[in-house]
């Protein structure tokens, strides 16, 4: 399908009677919401929320990580709250620090890493009140345009630079979760690589090291993999995106790609040839437990301009 929403050309017949099924299903639940304003809960904090409209992997994750840094930076307690999509926690829960990924979810587990308090819950007001509980002034919301229960006092959009809105159907005949309008209603629309357009916020997510899954301590340039062959092992929205950037440093990439947040066992690994195996941070949070001396995540940071946080802090501190 995703072969089919980014690669040209129409959508199946098929497709065209669901997609206008999802599309009025879409239009009067977020009608709901613009008509009784009772059904909307407000936090007594500001709240970001962070999210696409396409399915499948932005960078939405890295964005989350970098935006909560740049707030704490500008005198904020930030707390992220998630779904906790991939983990069998329903919630509301806050996230302690050896949180089975199992359990809450691979990217809560990893945002988590970076310091900043995360809470799950299926209920998003209900799991974000933890964080308010927990000291947090400020919520970001992951992954929650298409939640409007949750009110919010700013959006930002997360597009994937290269593929930007596919074939523009909405699912199941293309990736839009919502139609391409709803663009103009958000505050700041992000694009992750590729070439933004007038008024888009330019992303790039930035790597360059290996760090070792047995030993945290070992960390290797990506250049000391170039001329040789590696397994890269991906269970993320976008696969060739990472193997991309692997290939571009000159390794000879083995690519394994899996269904976002796949929940990896030791079976998943059957490669007998001595090669290194790459991964990426979100599905390292899986493979802690039985890693291997020759297997390396590759962690990535976002990298935004200060003047873009600085607009948002500027939104919010107005808002409020």
């Amino acid at each position: 399908m995703q072969r089919r929403w980014y690669g040209g050309g129409s959508p199946p017949w098929w497709t065209l009677p669901f997609e206008a099924l999802y599309r009025n299903v879409t239009r009067r639940r977020a009608e709901r919401f613009r008509n009784d304003p009772s059904a909307i809960v407000r936090l007594p904090v500001p709240v970001i929320v962070v999210g696409n409209i396409t399915v499948g992997g932005t960078g939405k994750t890295p964005l989350i990580v970098a935006l909560a840094k740049a707030m704490e930076r500008r005198g904020f307690m930030p707390g992220i709250v998630s779904r906790g999509y991939g983990g069998s926690e329903r919630g509301p829960y806050l996230l302690s620090g050896d949180d089975d990924p199992a359990r809450v979810g691979d990217e809560p587990s990893l945002i988590r890493q970076s310091g900043v308090p995360v809470a799950i819950g299926r209920e998003r007001p209900e799991a974000a009140r933890l964080l308010v509980d927990a000291g947090c002034d400020l919520v970001l919301a992951d992954d929650g345009l298409q939640h409007y229960r949750l009110g919010r006092d700013v959006e930002i959009c997360v597009i994937d630079g290269e593929r930007r809105l596919g074939n523009g159907h909405l699912l199941p005949a293309g990736p839009l979760r919502e139609p391409s309008r709803r663009l103009a209603e958000v505050d700041f629309v992000v694009v992750n690589g590729g070439v933004p357009t007038a008024g888009e916020i330019a992303m790039r997510l930035e790597g360059g090291v290996a760090v070792n899954m047995r030993e945290s301590s070992l960390i290797a340039p990506l250049s000391d993999f170039a001329g040789r062959p590696a397994h890269a092992v991906a269970g993320i929205g976008n696969p060739a995106r990472f193997f991309a950037s692997l290939t571009a440093q000159g390794i000879a990439v083995h690519g394994h790609p899996f269904a976002d947040h796949h929940a990896f066992t030791r079976d998943d690994f059957t490669f007998a040839d001595g090669c290194p195996v790459l991964m990426t941070d979100k599905d390292a949070v899986k493979c802690r437990g039985f890693a291997r001396d020759n297997w390396w995540r590759v962690p990535v940071h976002a990298v935004l301009p200060e003047s873009f946080y600085d607009a948002v802090a500027e939104r919010v501190q107005t808002r409020t």
